[in-house]
């Protein structure tokens, strides 16, 4: 099998490395723009070769994992040059525009429209991880359009790759990642920003910084090149996301100027439950 990973960052370095264990007679192929990244990435046996979009042709699977603005633009190129055999698929944070791109296209049946819930805050080949995907939820899109075929290679590489399977249409898709994923990537940079503007002022403040915040500003190390456009892409959702956050902000400010540390109370012990909803999502065996 000959996979080719556009994009060896991440997400596309990991799922290269965990195709490589469970498939180890497949040749793996990189295309990335930063030429470093391809030498970081066969130095740490990530991929076997660079190659270029015209060995595209020879593709068996092909992995698109590079930001969503460059996704537009690459993946009707991408289907334009491979096989009427092969299976392309993107891991795109954004589903709504990535389909709307391609949904006319002569190959569409080809494309596997997916997103892995899976990362850290790194980039990059030196942050890929083997077994990153154990576990995660992959939310696959517009699977009725992929041929039957190709769904059942796909199915069989994510479970592979240890992989809880979703399905939603690219609106629903667009809509409630901008919650989950979206605003804790916005807040986490606001944080920072908010605190680095006072450190500029009393110089240990971060001195005094304790595992809650860091934990809390993780996001905020994660690439903007990556994440300005899936804010862009994903606007409307964030934004609506957004407004309902800010509201919650300004009502937890009113209680605390009014004083009503009742209410105060009650609302950090009704969000507690939130323990409950991630524990059953993260082990779903246990839940009842």
């Amino acid at each position: 099998m000959n996979v080719f990973i556009i994009g060896t960052g991440l997400i596309g370095g990991s799922m290269a490395r965990d195709i490589r264990t469970h498939y180890p007679q497949a040749k793996i192929f990189g295309i990335d723009a930063q030429a470093h990244h391809l030498e970081q990435a066969k130095q740490q046996r990530i991929i076997d070769e660079s190659a270029n979009f015209s060995d595209l042709a020879m593709a068996d699977l092909v992995i698109v994992s590079v930001p969503v603005d460059a996704c537009l633009a690459l993946l009707p190129e991408v289907l334009n040059a491979v096989s009427e055999q092969a299976l392309v698929l993107d891991v795109g944070s954004t589903k709504c525009p990535i389909c709307q791109a391609i949904e006319n296209h002569p190959k569409r049946a080809q494309f596997l429209a997916a997103h892995p819930i899976a990362g850290t805050e790194f980039s990059g080949p030196m942050a890929a991880i083997s077994g990153l995907f154990v576990g995660k939820t992959n939310i696959i899109c517009e699977v009725e359009k992929t041929s039957f075929k190709l769904q059942e290679k796909a199915l069989e590489i994510f479970q592979k790759l240890g992989m809880r399977i979703r399905y939603m249409s690219p609106k629903s898709h667009d809509k409630h990642i901008a919650y989950v994923s979206h605003l804790s990537h916005i807040s986490s940079f606001m944080l920072g920003k908010t605190v680095i503007e006072k450190e500029k002022h009393e110089r240990d403040i971060f001195d005094m910084a304790g595992s809650g915040f860091e934990s809390t500003v993780r996001l905020a190390k994660s690439s903007p090149a990556m994440w300005t456009p899936i804010f862009k892409q994903n606007k409307k959702q964030v934004m609506r996301a957004l407004d309902e956050y800010i509201a919650n902000l300004s009502h937890f400010r009113n209680l605390m100027e009014n004083e009503d540390y009742e209410l105060v109370f009650q609302e950090m012990q009704q969000v507690n439950r939130i323990k409950e909803i991630l524990n059953g999502i993260n082990n779903p065996k246990t839940a009842s």
